[in-house]
């Protein structure tokens, strides 16, 4: 086999292992598949190229041409997957362990590339929130926004997913216009540096957007500053001495940490042998015992069930054990690969002792193992082992001691206030899973336990096929936890993203907050000329573009014409005297639908022209109630406009509808899609 020469990559130069080389080992074979080693890295140099030629870069970008990068990006690597599959079989991974981390690495950025085109602005500055009325008369307001800190990113990932690891950091720092420097676990390093070497000869990233260290991190964290940002994945231990720096401290940085952790899976009381949540709680835990070969900072550790099943738990979930197959993980028929290094496994059956003094081993042996087309002396390879602790009220090791292989423990509970305790004697976990078919049950739990996950998923006959499983962290959702998983939030969508940027309380006037937010806001100018805005294309239109419309007087025939056509004939349109006895109305008045179809009819320019299509309604409020014989009347302002493509842009427009005495009877925004 051919040692691989790991590069670090750094101020746009390759820069080969020197200094303290190490050999990588394979999981499989302990043959050399690596070396590796950073001595020669200048670490100040690739921190000030970040942040003055990445960072620059990345900022002038905005957020959509950012998450395009990222899914052009995506694309290129979707396209090479072969390659990082082939790389990852020496991690002892399957490939359905692989298509967990490659696989799974490169949705997470399709996914960042679609919320940043679809959730955040084509512009530079991130609009955080309403806006606040600061003050009676209107003339002074506030806002909260977020921009791009002027710093770099250092990501520190852990051994066990080196491409998905690195991937789901990377998207929402660069959607957040955030330089990194990736520093993966040495164990499985070499594929982690072929996927970033991808990324480079893809010739998508501005220079400093990106920087690799193949080695050790020498002294980079000893010269962050405050604009800067640490996210860390791996033990608990690593962690707290990583945030403990003098320097970090002192200058505040941000340091995200995600912590292995105890997690949880509870056999809801209703979910009895032969229930489909039963059955769908053994398949899970069993996957989560043997994927990755227990490997994975959310596989279940500890499994919950009540005391009248926790022995049918024990023995279903033997069985399957029984029934996988270990051994070389680039055979189809293998179940479970090994273990990331012989260090692991050493580590596995240290852990696995300690957790024997308070429990009892009922499937598996630390020191034996039946393999397939592999040897279990050179490979990194463990038995899948569960345990069974017959009184976990009294025990400590078992909600505290993480074997990190394939390893868990079945306890048991008397009712639902027990499992949520026991649950949350873990000290905070990354997830916690609950198998139950009773909506009450769910919500006790999440009563009981939320405050103690960062991630509570819960399953049922209902969920079936379309749900990802315990052990998958979802880019939509949060990825972190309190306490002992670390107190960090990765992922989350947008939230993920806000990692990397600051927020800040914006003062001003209407005017100039119209300028900083691009988004009209009422009190600024308005512009107002002959022409409809209507008639104006996307390039054409400014903010604060604004229309008044003719009045047009509602009348009480309008009002039962409309009850009928429609068929809504509420009490409130149609009754006076039961309407003059809510306190809300004066008497029968208009309904609101109504009012909206008359304000189209008054702002709406019927020809065909730049306007392509009316596609929505946001934040929709009635304010008055419009009475028989009002007159209302409309504004039109165009408040916001989102470039979509060479054709088109979506145009968001301010709607005010007036009554004759000038007070506001309804506000929503109007979207249309305008051609360019």
């Amino acid at each position: 086999m051919t040692v691989l020469s790991l590069h670090s990559y750094a101020a746009g130069r390759w820069v080969a292992p020197s200094g303290n080389v190490n050999r990588l080992m394979s999981a499989v074979t302990g043959e050399a598949i690596a070396e590796i080693g950073a001595d020669a890295l200048d670490f100040a140099m690739m921190a000030d190229h970040a942040r003055t030629i990445g960072g620059p870069a990345l900022r002038e970008m905005t957020f959509h041409q950012r998450a395009a990068m990222l899914k052009a990006l995506a694309q290129y690597l979707n396209d090479r997957r072969e390659p990082l599959y082939e790389l990852s079989y020496e991690t002892g991974a399957t490939k359905a362990d692989s298509m967990i981390d490659i696989d799974g690495g490169i949705g997470t950025m399709f996914v960042y590339a679609s919320k940043g085109k679809r959730e955040l602005p084509d512009d530079t500055i991130f609009i955080d929130g309403a806006r606040e009325q600061l003050s009676r008369g209107g003339n002074f307001v506030g806002q909260h926004v977020a921009t791009s800190l002027r710093g770099v990113a250092v990501h520190i990932n852990a051994f066990n997913f080196p491409v998905w690891g690195m991937l789901e950091k990377l998207a929402p720092t660069l959607l957040a216009g955030v330089p990194a420097v990736v520093k993966p676990a040495s164990a499985t390093a070499w594929v982690a540096e072929a996927a970033f070497r991808m990324m480079i000869e893809s010739g998508l990233l501005p220079d400093g957007a990106v920087q690799f260290i193949a080695g050790s991190s020498g002294n980079l964290l000893d010269i962050l500053g405050s604009q800067d940002v640490v996210s860390f994945t791996g033990s608990a231990a690593t962690a707290g001495m990583l945030r403990g720096k003098p320097n970090l401290i002192a200058n505040s940085v941000r340091f995200i940490a995600e912590q292995d952790s105890l997690n949880a899976s509870i056999l809801g009381p209703d979910a009895a042998p032969g229930t489909p949540e039963f059955d769908i709680f053994i398949k899970e835990a069993h996957r989560e015992m043997t994927a990755k070969a227990g490997q994975k900072c959310t596989a279940i550790r500890r499994i919950i069930a009540p005391d009248a099943h926790r022995q049918a738990v024990i023995e279903a979930l033997s069985e399957r054990l029984a029934k996988t197959l270990v051994g070389n993980p680039r055979s189809e028929a293998t179940r479970m690969g090994a273990l990331a290094s012989l260090a692991q496994r050493e580590d596995v059956r240290e852990k696995a002792a300690t957790i024997a003094r308070e429990a009892r081993l009922v499937f598996g042996d630390p020191d034996r193992i039946e393999l397939a087309d592999a040897d279990a002396e050179k490979g990194a390879f463990i038995a899948p082992m569960l345990f069974a602790c017959d009184d976990p009220d009294a025990v400590s090791d078992v909600h505290s001691v993480e074997a990190f292989g394939p390893v868990a423990t079945v306890m048991g509970y008397r009712d639902i206030a027990h499992a949520a305790t026991l649950a949350n004697r873990g000290g905070g976990s990354l997830v916690a899973s609950v198998f139950t078919h009773d909506p009450t049950i769910a919500r006790r739990m999440v009563e009981a336990s939320g405050a103690f996950h960062g991630r509570l998923y819960f399953a049922d006959r209902d969920t079936g096929k379309e749900a990802t499983g315990h052990g998958s962290p979802l880019p939509h959702m949060l990825h972190g936890g309190p306490g002992r998983a670390g107190g960090g939030e990765e992922l989350g969508g947008i939230r993920g993203v806000m990692h990397y940027m600051q927020r800040t309380a914006i003062q001003a006037s209407p005017a100039l907050m119209t300028g900083i937010t691009r988004t009209w806001v009422g009190g600024s100018e308005t512009i107002e000329q002959p022409q409809h805005p209507f008639r104006m294309r996307f390039g054409e239109l400014e903010l604060g573009q604004t229309i008044w419309t003719m009045s047009r007087q509602v009348t009480l025939d309008d009002i039962e014409h409309f009850a009928r056509f429609t068929g809504d004939t509420f009490y409130a349109h149609m009754d006076e005297e039961a309407a003059k006895a809510n306190p809300f109305f004066p008497g029968r008045v208009a309904h609101g639908y109504l009012i909206l179809s008359f304000a189209a009819g008054l702002f709406v320019d019927p020809a065909p022209g730049p306007v392509l299509a009316n596609y929505g309604l946001d934040n929709l409020r009635f304010m008055k109630p419009v009475s028989p014989g009002d007159e209302i009347t409309v504004r039109l302002t165009a408040k916001h406009k989102t470039r979509r493509n060479d054709d088109y842009g979506e145009v968001r427009w301010d709607v005010g509808v007036y009554n004759q005495d000038k007070e506001q009877v309804a506000a929503y925004d109007l979207l249309t899609m305008n051609a360019m």
